[in-house]
């Protein structure tokens, strides 16, 4: 079951952050596809000496809910660094963002997501983010995932940390 926000969004600034990702285009229904390159990143980065600075995370680039969904599969890093072969680095904006932790399984973040910005709405918040013909493009759209699968393998208990950029 998924415990969802009983109040708004926090408000945080957060500072540009370094990353390293896996591009990848799926569906709704294929997103565990993307989850399954989570590894990857980690193992890309362990081998070049990189050390995370954070929890793995997707970056929702384009969205269109009944078609593609354009997601980078990423972990911060503790240094800009270059990508190589179907890992590319970039940078995290800096600026605010409206932030929502979350417990439950993976599959009801559909819901959790529908919340957030129905919350944020309502709280007369604007996001970074544009209408184009590919669907929502985001300026930074956030799904971190604390928890290790390896330390928790109850997919009820997993937090996961929405985080979504809003406009300046």
């Amino acid at each position: 079951m998924m415990t969802s926000p009983t109040s708004g969004p926090v408000i945080v600034t957060r500072l540009a952050q370094p990353y390293v990702a896996i591009r990848c285009v799926v569906t709704m229904q294929t997103m565990s596809v993307a989850a399954d390159r989570i590894p990857d990143v980690l193992s890309w980065a362990a081998d070049r000496g990189v050390v995370p600075s954070g929890a793995p995370f997707f970056r929702y680039l384009v969205i269109d809910m009944e078609a593609d969904v354009e997601i980078e599969v990423g972990v911060p890093v503790d240094r800009g660094v270059d990508g190589d072969g179907e890992v590319t680095a970039g940078v995290l904006p800096g600026g605010r963002y409206a932030v929502v932790e979350v417990t439950g399984h993976p599959d009801r973040l559909v819901e959790a997501t529908a919340d957030l910005l129905d919350r944020a709405r309502d709280d007369g918040l604007v996001w970074d983010r544009v209408d184009t013909d590919r669907g929502e493009a985001w300026g930074c759209r956030l799904e971190v995932y604390p928890t290790d699968p390896r330390e928790e393998p109850d997919m009820d208990r997993w937090r996961t940390e929405l985080v979504f950029r809003l406009a300046d």
